[in-house]
């Protein structure tokens, strides 16, 4: 069976650092795979109010997630600190794709390669709009 790959870009724009909860953790003992995406949430919406945008408002619009990778690459447990490093790589008319590396803070072991495309959205309109200016300047596009 093929296996998914995902390749890392040479440099991330925002950091930000997440402990692990007990609600995080499965019956198996580690990060469950459904709370990934949750932390991927929390770290997009860090890395939005960091640049003073939000999911609702990057300058006037907001955003869609349009669909999801995740690699697992090791392991993480409950009490671990999950560093979450975010970049922006390829810009299309529409949207953008969110690159994430997960990784414990004491050890620096790799847990998880991830990508989230995202779609700017007019939620008045109900339809996509063109990548905010703003954005685009922000992160090298424009």
């Amino acid at each position: 069976m093929a296996r998914v790959k995902l390749d890392l870009p040479d440099d991330f724009v925002f950091s930000t650092e997440i402990p692990l909860r007990i609600g995080d953790i499965n019956y198996g003992g580690h990060l469950g795979n459904d709370r990934v995406l949750s932390l991927l949430h929390e770290a997009r919406v860090r890395f939005l109010m960091a640049n003073d945008f939000s999911e609702l408002d990057v300058d006037g619009a907001g955003i869609i997630m349009s669909d999801a990778v995740i690699v697992y690459r090791s392991e993480a447990f409950y009490g671990e600190t999950m560093v979450v490093d975010v970049a922006v790589t390829d810009f299309a008319r529409v949207g953008c794709d969110l690159v994430y590396r997960i990784s414990d803070k004491e050890s620096e072991r790799e847990v998880v390669r991830a990508k989230t495309g995202i779609v700017f959205f007019d939620y008045d309109k109900r339809k996509t709009v063109a990548v905010p200016q703003a954005f685009k300047t922000l992160f090298g596009e424009g």
